[in-house]
């Protein structure tokens, strides 16, 4: 399947017009408010001598810290200006980057043939998705990690909703990075709480451990107070 050209665009479109300052994307947080958090969470369950891919990398910002300690370290993006943003700010030259469509299944599969199993880091992706996209985002992850690799996801919680409605109901109007994300047409939190979890039993993929957390925005509301999402995350593996 492929993702429909608004979609495309969307992203691309929101790409281009976000700076590249640090955290200038509402989700651009920095990781020592994320992966960090993460990777004790999957780090009992995976091999960290396989390399780890990062699905909607983005920025890169936490495809640069999971460098760190994998040995080899790939972000990949649907939009080539999120790879390009990712490539201009990987000065250290920590990680790779590169455009990939996670529900493209014969490019996935591409992927996995040359770097084999994989962990894998899936950071608020499904909840963006197209509703008919979302199947083969769970399938991508699935792929890459075939029967060694272990994959981390954390995606938000139906009441996250909320969460952006309060935040959007301010005297002037939703804060500049969450308008920003409007403004593109993109829809945050969409995905139903049960769902995510659904996608990959039905793929046959055990969930080895399940919690909540908070996904951490870099946008405040008009009292000050920092825009986190409540999320739940699944540590995921055959």
């Amino acid at each position: 399947m492929n993702v429909s050209e608004r979609y495309r665009e969307s992203w691309e479109s929101y790409w281009r017009d976000t700076p590249d300052a640090p955290g200038a994307a509402i989700f651009d947080c920095a990781p020592e408010l994320a992966a960090a958090r993460h990777l004790p969470l999957l780090a009992p369950f995976a091999d960290a001598t396989l390399p780890v891919v990062d699905l909607g990398c983005g920025t890169g910002t936490q495809t640069r810290y999971l460098a760190r300690h994998f040995p080899r370290a790939l972000g990949v993006d649907l939009s080539e200006a999120a790879v390009a943003h990712a490539r201009r700010a990987d000065t250290g030259h920590l990680a790779e980057f590169e455009q990939l469509n996670a529900v493209d299944h014969a490019a996935v599969r591409r992927l996995h043939e040359r770097l084999g199993d994989t962990n894998v880091y899936l950071r608020a992706v499904i909840h963006q998705s197209e509703p008919d996209a979302r199947p083969a985002v769970a399938a991508a992850v699935a792929t890459l990690i075939g029967s060694r690799g272990r994959a981390f996801v954390v995606e938000p919680l139906a009441r996250a909703k909320q969460v952006l409605a309060h935040a959007a109901q301010g005297a002037d109007g939703p804060p500049p990075k969450l308008a920003s994300v409007f403004a593109h047409g993109l829809t945050p939190a969409e995905a139903a709480d049960d769902a995510v979890p659904g996608f990959f039993r039905d793929l046959g993929l055990p969930v080895l451990a399940s919690g909540e957390t908070d996904l951490v925005m870099t946008e405040h509301r008009a009292d000050g107070v920092r825009i986190d999402l409540p999320a739940q995350w699944l540590v995921l593996g055959r």
